[in-house]
């Protein structure tokens, strides 16, 4: 995976259309293997982050869990000491 696409699903509070919509455009650099699209390809490009930020959205208010949302500044914290330790 995508090193740049965090997990949205089970957050409080809840993921944002931004934080969709950036994971959508992340994916669609993956797969283009470009961060940004000639003049060309940029109506292909902007088309397939719209649909994916769609369909993500969709999924994530489709989804269903009996665990407690996950705090946000928590998970933040705890990525941040794993990388305090890769890079020491």
């Amino acid at each position: 995976m995508c090193r740049n696409i965090k997990p949205l699903f089970n957050f409080d509070p809840p993921a944002t259309d931004d934080e969709i919509h950036d994971a959508a455009l992340q994916f669609v650099r993956k797969l283009s293997g470009t961060t940004k699209p000639s003049k060309r390809n940029e109506a292909a490009f902007e088309q397939a982050v719209f649909a994916i930020a769609r369909c993500a959205h969709e999924l994530l208010s489709s989804l269903e869990t009996s665990q407690p949302p996950r705090d946000r500044e928590e998970v933040a914290a705890k990525a941040r000491a794993r990388t305090a330790i890769r890079f020491a």
